[in-house]
């Protein structure tokens, strides 16, 4: 295996290797951060988040995926210099649009802290938030450019060490802030976040100076790039981010106007600024964060599909983009069961053992049910947009994102309600948006998944919840972390076996899990 382009099934093989370590890792701060500060100071941590993911959207938004096509397109050429100028433009247009966005961003604080967000505690965290801004901006355009040239480890080995790095930064800053106010050691666990972002883009960088080194060593052409040259590719790169941008913008805007709508509809309520912050905190910074935990294998399977159903689509070859898309999904479908299954049977004991609180269970149970709709969203969405279908995942985004905001609106007001109508409007937002993404994607490409595959995987789901249902309820053991920590082996174990038995995994799945797959089919 080539260590500067990998396959489909390996690329995305690497970025989930480095996935599930930054879930496990982040699951570090989840954890002790709420210790630290408490579910209030994490509310006021999350709120800044919304701001900064639609700056980010605004300034790169389909920028990496443009780079991706873009270079992919001129490395199948063999077109160095090509490369050269898409990189090149492309950091130029990011970075003017990151110096922006930051300077309006520090001058705007104070009034988005005292006016959208309802709690002006929030505006040291949001200052501190601003440096994040150029840097995971320029960051992305590098990820892009690894994408389109089919090697994933850089973005891999970038996302391991910033996760390393900002969860002992963020728990660091945070616990010698905390003396003077959640409000300052909220603000120091975003800096631990800022220097997360910084290591992770030197690792980058160092990447990109090799692989520079390598291409020079290679190729005779002249260095410097053509001026037409670099208007074609700023016109293209343009052309094609655009509607990317506006989907995503979509997105990130009601993710935005979500936290502004349940800590406004909070309050109409009745519920105290200081509870619907900390409530706010539980249900984005704790509840989430463990939904969205699989979500490891659906963003690498997205990462990877973009280059190839491109170059598929390129050569009108609609038997790889079945393929790969069939792949995608199912092992989407496979892998994020059994997870659903754990949050659903197991909540309470879950978030007790893990935040010391087991009412959070009781939002969680109630958004396990949608999850394998998230697992599903990502490669839906990357399909589309791979297959020039921005537009359609815009509309379809929009849509969603209305219905959500309406429903915050009227049932988080409600005081019988409250933050639990802010979680069916979620549940909600996420079901019809996937749906919305698979009838695209069935019309577009006439793709179905056989029957078969969610009706077996539905009787692996049942089995594995009888078992972690009676071991967990059973008093066969005085230790409820002891029932608890067997049921989820046990549980793991026979939905193993069930989906092997039931054929949802064979050989050829096994064998293609990089440097271990062949070894352990072998052994097994």
């Amino acid at each position: 295996m080539s260590w500067n382009k990998q396959s489909f099934i390996t690329g995305t093989m690497i970025l989930l290797a480095a996935g599930i370590v930054n879930r496990l890792l982040g699951f570090v701060p989840r954890i002790v951060l709420p210790r630290v500060i408490g579910a209030e100071g994490v509310g006021l941590y999350q709120m800044g988040y919304p701001f900064l993911i639609v700056v980010l959207t605004l300034i790169t938004g389909g920028v990496p995926l443009a780079v991706a096509k873009l270079v992919a397109e001129a490395e199948s050429n063999n077109d160095e210099e090509r490369i050269r100028n898409i990189l090149s433009v492309a950091l130029k247009l990011v970075g003017a649009l990151s110096v922006l966005f930051t300077v309006a961003c520090v001058f705007g604080a104070r009034f988005i802290a005292d006016h959208l967000l309802t709690d002006e505690r929030v505006y040291y965290t949001f200052l501190a938030m601003c440096p994040i801004i150029p840097i995971a901006s320029l960051a992305s355009v590098f990820r892009g450019y690894f994408q389109g040239r089919l090697n994933m480890i850089p973005t891999a080995l970038s996302q391991v060490v910033e996760t390393t790095v900002r969860i002992a930064a963020m728990l660091a800053i945070a616990g010698l802030l905390i003396p003077y106010g959640i409000e300052w050691a909220s603000a120091g666990a975003m800096a631990g976040v800022v220097l997360g972002e910084l290591c992770g883009i030197l690792t980058l960088l160092f990447h990109y100076a090799k692989s520079k080194r390598s291409s020079s060593a290679a190729s005779d052409r002249p260095l410097q790039p053509r001026p037409a040259r670099r208007n074609g590719h700023l016109r293209k790169i343009v052309s094609i981010s655009l509607p990317v941008t506006a989907s995503r913008l979509v997105g990130s805007a009601s993710y935005m106007l979500e936290s502004i709508f349940i800590t406004q509809s909070l309050a109409v309520a009745g519920v105290a600024t200081a509870a619907a912050t900390a409530q706010y905190g539980i249900l984005q910074g704790m509840v989430i964060p463990v939904l969205l935990l699989p979500g490891a294998l659906t963003y690498s399977l997205a990462v990877s599909l973009v280059p190839s159903l491109s170059e598929a689509a390129a050569r009108n070859d609609m038997a790889t983009i079945h393929k790969r898309l069939h792949q995608s999904l199912r092992l989407a479908l496979v892998t994020g069961a059994p997870f659903v299954v754990v949050m659903y049977v197991l909540a309470e004991p879950l978030c007790y053992y893990m935040y010391g609180n087991a009412e959070v269970g009781k939002m969680l149970k109630m958004m396990a049910p949608v999850a394998l709709f998230i697992y599903f969203q990502n490669p839906l969405q990357a399909t589309l947009q791979a297959l020039d279908r921005p537009g359609t995942a815009l509309a379809n985004t929009f849509v969603g994102a209305s219905v959500k905001l309406i429903l915050i609106s009227l049932l988080a007001s409600r005081p019988d309600w409250g933050i639990l109508g802010a979680v069916v409007a979620i549940n909600v937002n996420i079901a019809l948006v996937t749906l919305l993404h698979w009838n695209s994607v069935a019309r577009h490409l006439n793709f179905s998944m056989q029957f078969s595959d969610f009706f077996k995987t539905a009787v692996a789901m049942a089995i594995m919840a009888c078992i972690c249902y009676v071991l967990m309820n059973e008093p066969w053991s005085a230790s409820p972390f002891v029932r608890f920590v067997v049921s989820c082996a046990a549980g793991g174990f026979v939905y193993l076996a069930a989906i092997v038995a039931l054929k949802l995994v064979d050989r050829n799945d096994m064998t293609r899990i990089p440097i271990v797959g062949k070894k352990w089919f072998k052994w097994m």
